[in-house]
């Protein structure tokens, strides 16, 4: 295939020629589930952002918010056929509040595409070889891949003049080093199979270590960052001068850190195991480690609020699950410390890193050697800004910035379609 379009890096702008077009649609296809955003370059802000869940059910819901002043959430259930019904369905909400997909502000549509493989680097404008490409790569990326293309040719049928751009989750880590990358088994079996450490989350980590470095005052060339993005699902990674040069997940999603429902980091032999001594076919092995591992394994939740509300009253299951995910993290902390060498500061995000100031200052605690510490005060303050949390002695600063996948997205596919001012 022809080689990808090169895009301009992320965070440049480009300042678009008068009268051109500022608008971008992101979508992210799920399964059953479409989440979308409009968004404005010229000033970054938000337009209307919505969810289209239980795609081909009859309990189908839309949730539409027009983010516009005065703009109110509105709500439609029944059925939804299809991701082509739902995207007409969000094109309907979206003319009802004057922001249709026909509309010539529109510049362009940007995918989040789960799997990129090692061949796309960078954001892509989709051609048939870029759709061929994304479909080859299913067999790494069952889950996520078939979606990404359906949401993505349907929105080319419904607006085919228009430039659509797939942002990979696996981009950002295409830099790691192939000492990071590889796994040490045989080679010629490993590259028979694409078998490697891609990566996900990577517009998360992009994000947030970009934004932890206008935060120190600098630029991201000059600053060394371990972010951890804590949601359902988690993962670290260390970032030197911009580049990703190693990442906790490896060739699919389940390597890592302990998450709300898989169980990251496991020895490779309990799969031969389970299969063995307790007659588990593939499929049940898969499932237990993805759907029924992690807290939810442990403990029997996955919330973080709740484990906390249950480990504060005294629940001794729920504070092992704790005791679990925090040791885990500190590994990981430690492990790219050493990687990094020099550490400007760890960065928290997504839904626990952002929200849970428990889960923060035990990652930390213990590591006053490494120029770690989280003020209790700091620590405790409940803010949607990005933040310090590090005393002013601390070698390190510690950080909590809000991630902004939707808008990384606008911003790579803005970068690659808008005209040269």
């Amino acid at each position: 295939m022809t080689a990808p379009t090169p895009a301009a890096p992320a965070d440049s702008s480009r300042a678009p020629s008068s009268g051109a077009p500022t608008r971008v649609l992101v979508l992210n296809s799920g399964s059953s589930s479409v989440k979308y955003q409009l968004l404005d370059m010229e000033d970054g802000a938000r337009l209307a952002a919505g969810l289209v869940e239980r795609i081909g059910e009859e309990t189908s819901r839309l949730a539409h918010t027009p983010l516009k002043e005065g703009g109110e959430r509105r709500e439609r259930t029944g059925p939804i056929a299809d991701h082509a019904a739902a995207l007409k369905a969000v094109a309907e909400e979206l003319t009802a509040d004057g922001l249709g997909l026909d509309s010539p502000e529109l510049a362009a549509i940007g995918h989040r595409v789960v799997h990129g493989g090692l061949r796309f680097t960078e954001p892509t404008v989709i051609d048939d070889a870029v759709l061929a490409e994304i479909e080859r790569l299913v067999p790494v990326a069952p889950l996520h891949n078939p979606a990404n293309l359906v949401g993505i040719r349907t929105a080319m049928d419904l607006r085919p003049d228009l430039p659509q751009v797939a942002v990979f989750d696996t981009a950002f880590h295409t830099t790691m080093p192939e000492s990071a990358a590889r796994y040490a088994i045989d080679v010629e079996t490993a590259d028979a199979h694409r078998i490697r450490r891609y990566g996900f989350h990577g517009t998360s980590h992009a994000y947030v270590s970009r934004e932890t470095a206008r935060l120190l005052g600098k630029a991201p060339e000059e600053v060394n960052v371990i972010v951890l993005h804590l949601g359902n699902g988690a993962s670290a990674s260390a970032v030197r001068g911009g580049r990703c040069v190693d990442t906790s997940m490896g060739l699919t999603p389940l390597e890592g850190l302990v998450m709300g429902t898989r169980s990251g980091d496991i020895d490779p032999a309990v799969t031969f195991h389970l299969k063995r001594v307790a007659g588990m076919s593939e499929d049940e092995v898969d499932v237990l480690l993805n759907k029924r591992s992690g807290l939810i394994g442990l403990c029997g939740d996955n919330d973080m609020r709740e484990i906390r509300r249950r480990v504060e009253e005294g629940d001794e299951r729920a504070a092992l699950a704790f005791d679990i995910y925090i040791h885990r993290l500190k590994k990981y902390i430690g492990a790219y410390y050493a990687v990094l060498g020099r550490v400007d500061a760890v960065a928290f995000t997504a839904g626990v890193g952002e929200n849970a100031a428990a889960v923060r200052e035990a990652a930390v605690a213990g590591l006053e050697e490494l120029g770690l510490a989280v003020d209790a005060d700091l620590n405790a303050v409940r803010s949607g800004g990005a933040r310090i949390i590090s005393p002013e002695y601390a070698r390190v600063a510690v950080a909590v910035v809000p991630t902004d996948e939707e808008l990384e997205i606008a911003r790579q596919t803005f970068a690659l379609v808008a005209p040269a001012p």
